[in-house]
């Protein structure tokens, strides 16, 4: 089983006694900062759209639009849930607008495509974004053909990851058995409930990742006992899962 790619933050391998993979049958990946990496900031993009957004729907200053959007954030799930439960957001015009970016940093990565591609079983994205946008990344990556779906933020009639009815919604949907499914996210938290309801957990978290503009909530929670397996390396975590 995959050890070199599980990583800490000194970089020593950890996941002795985690569980293993050869019972999975489903794979769940989330998308923005997971299947590519942190430091393109491709979503700084839809950070800053999403900003001057609220600058144009509250009337407020960006200083202010900066300091509700990531509140929101860190409390609703998305920014767009805060601005519907407190603002009264209708929030198809705001889907289309922030996710208007570019996708040209995006290069393909056929390393990590090959790697996807020897997993057994079934392929899925679950994605607080749109699917327009989900598409757009996937066949920049050149990975689109390995994936069976992609559950966005419309499927989960708009609530977001970590809200438990958002998994309910997708395993109900793709009729996935938790206890046979692995789930990758880069942000802790959202591996939660996946990790309650019988799902293996692995959080990606790149190296230099405290780098690029995200909040100490957001980089939290490696050591968390729902935390089954930390890589920073999936292309070559999924290699190694392949092997074994």
């Amino acid at each position: 089983m995959p050890t070199t790619s599980r990583r800490n933050k000194q970089g020593s391998a950890r996941g002795v006694g985690k569980p293993c993979f050869k019972h999975v049958e489903t794979w769940v990946f989330d998308l923005d900062n997971t299947l590519y990496p942190h430091h393109l900031n491709l979503w700084q993009q839809v950070d800053e759209r999403i900003r001057d957004y609220i600058v144009g729907f509250l009337k407020v200053t960006r200083d202010e639009a900066f300091r509700m959007q990531k509140d929101y954030y860190r409390r609703y799930g998305t920014t767009m849930r805060g601005l519907m439960e407190e603002h009264g957001l209708q929030p198809d015009q705001f889907l289309e607008i922030v996710h208007q970016i570019d996708h040209s940093p995006l290069t393909p990565n056929p390393v990590l495509g090959a790697a996807i591609a020897k997993l057994p079983g079934r392929k899925f994205i679950l994605t607080n974004g749109t699917r327009h946008h989900a598409d757009a990344v996937l066949r920049r990556l050149e990975i689109d053909k390995h994936f069976e779906d992609v559950f966005d933020i419309r499927a989960a009639e708009l609530e977001p990851k970590p809200r438990p009815q958002v998994y309910q919604r997708f395993l109900q949907r793709h009729q996935v058995d938790p206890t046979r499914a692995a789930i990758f996210e880069d942000l802790a938290r959202n591996l939660e409930v996946p990790h309650a309801l019988g799902m293996i957990t692995v959080l990606v978290v790149p190296e230099g990742t405290g780098v690029v503009l995200r909040e100490d909530w957001e980089l939290a929670g490696r050591d968390a006992p729902h935390v089954d397996h930390v890589t920073d390396d999936l292309a070559g975590f999924l290699g190694e899962i392949a092997a074994a």
